[in-house]
């Protein structure tokens, strides 16, 4: 897997673009999102990728998924992560155990990104089912 980070305008802004040429647009400044911030829309998108594999896996009748991520930090430099707490809006016919089951399997074994995170951050993941 390769990233390349460019400049884009000024020495604040930059995009990165993976070998795919896929973008993201970064910032230090607050004109885009800011690395810390990618980093919670990446643990999302992992878990949340997970979630309805595993729902369509299961025979679930997943129509949307929406996710609220908060993240809090260290005051102290590197202002690290400490909690992350992720709240699946599951939108279907969704049975609740399959939907816990679902959202444990993705945050304790299958995704990468909260695995990895899981070293320095505790991270927890709550659902709610919005029938269709």
């Amino acid at each position: 897997m390769k990233i390349t980070l460019e400049t884009k305008g000024s020495l604040n802004q930059y995009v990165a673009m993976n070998e795919d040429g896929h973008t993201v647009n970064l910032s230090g400044d607050g004109t885009a999102v800011g690395p810390m911030q990618a980093v919670l829309m990446a643990v999302a998108g992992c878990s949340t990728i997970d979630i309805v594999m595993i729902l369509e896996k299961m025979r679930q009748d997943v129509k949307d998924i929406k996710v609220e991520v908060e993240g809090k930090r260290r005051e102290e430099i590197p202002r690290t992560y400490t909690n992350i707490h992720m709240h699946y809006k599951i939108y279907g016919n969704v049975k609740t155990a399959k939907a816990q089951q679902a959202v444990d399997l993705s945050l304790e074994k299958y995704c990468s990104v909260s695995k990895m995170l899981e070293k320095s951050a505790e991270i927890t993941g709550s659902f709610e089912i919005i029938g269709a």
